[in-house]
Parts: structure tokens; C-alpha cells; sequence
């Protein structure tokens, strides 16, 4: 028995709304998933839920060639040490990144005034940032900037030498 040309056009037709709607609902799957997936990408990061996009997330980096991360390094690990109460290893650390004059300095500094001369403080900062300032003469320049109680700061001017990388001087 043959098959009339009105009954081969009406499956031909089913078979396409049947592979039309097979894509339809495949494509809505992956749609759907694409989404839930990148919703909980971005569930865990803190992202704004209103649409605003997400900050960048913190990095770091540096270089063991360079004074200014050697100066980056000496004052994050610095501090965490001195916050931590770790004497000894705050004097390792200016042992292995400050200069024997400014060892010297420094120790003078603080019989005077009773506080920490690589912090200028008597207490450990909340904060701090290190910014790049210049490089010349041997030496690069950076800026170190504590951030203690509320918005209150201190900056100060640390000099290291491009080739030894240890930190010659602490002014501010």
C-alpha cells in the first residue's frame, strides 16, 4: 500500500514540529542551566544581587629581584608578626630586609621614643598599603600608609637599595 503525497507531507511536517520542539526544549535546558550555573558561580563571591557588577577580587604579586616588593613583603610580613606577638620573628624579618645602619637607627629611635620605629607606632595598624614612588641613584622610593582605628593614617617614606634590596631608610 502507497502512501498518498497528503499523508507523507502531514508526518514530514510532525517529524519537524517534533525535532523543532526536541531543539526548543534541549536549547531551554541549557539556557537554564547556564544560568543556575553562573548564579552560583557568583553566589559564594559577595556579587551585588541587583544587577551592579562584582569588584575585582584582591591580588598580590611581586618579585624577589625587585627592592619595592622586597620593601611590599618586609612590611605585610612585618606586621602580621607584630600582631601576632611574634618578637622573634619581627627580628628576623629586620635582620633579613633592613640595612645594619638602619638596624641601628631604628634602635636608637625607639629608646627614645618607646614605640616600634619600623610602624612609628606603639600599637599594630588595622591597614596598610605600599605604593610605589620613583627609582634613581641606586634607590627606589615607596610610600607606606598605616591605617589605625577608624580612617586615621600614617604615611611614611621607605627608601631600599636597587641592588642589596634591603630597606636603607624609614622617615615619617
Amino acid at each position: 500500500m502507497s502512501k498518498s503525497p497528503a499523508t507523507a507531507k502531514v508526518k514530514t511536517q510532525a517529524k519537524r514540529t517534533a525535532s523543532l520542539a526536541l531543539a526548543a526544549t534541549a536549547a531551554t535546558a541549557a539556557l537554564t542551566l547556564a544560568l543556575v550555573t553562573s548564579a552560583s558561580a557568583t553566589a559564594g563571591t559577595g556579587a551585588p544581587q541587583d544587577g551592579r557588577a562584582a569588584a575585582a577580587a584582591p591580588s598580590v604579586s611581586g618579585s624577589p629581584e625587585g627592592a619595592f616588593s622586597r620593601i611590599t613583603v618586609f612590611y605585610g610580613a612585618y606586621i602580621d608578626a607584630v600582631y601576632d606577638g611574634d618578637g622573634t620573628r619581627a627580628k628576623q624579618l629586620r635582620a633579613a630586609y633592613l640595612s645594619a645602619p638602619l638596624q641601628r637607627e631604628l634602635a636608637k629611635w625607639e629608646e627614645t621614643n618607646h614605640a616600634d620605629g619600623v610602624l612609628r607606632a606603639q600599637n599594630v595598624p588595622l591597614e596598610w598599603k605600599v605604593t610605589y614612588v620613583d627609582s634613581g641613584m641606586g634607590k627606589t622610593n615607596a610610600t607606606v600608609t598605616l591605617t589605625w582605628s577608624g580612617s586615621d593614617t600614617t604615611q611614611l617614606h621607605v627608601q631600599a637599595d636597587l641592588k642589596t634590596r634591603k630597606i636603607l631608610s624609614i622617615t615619617g
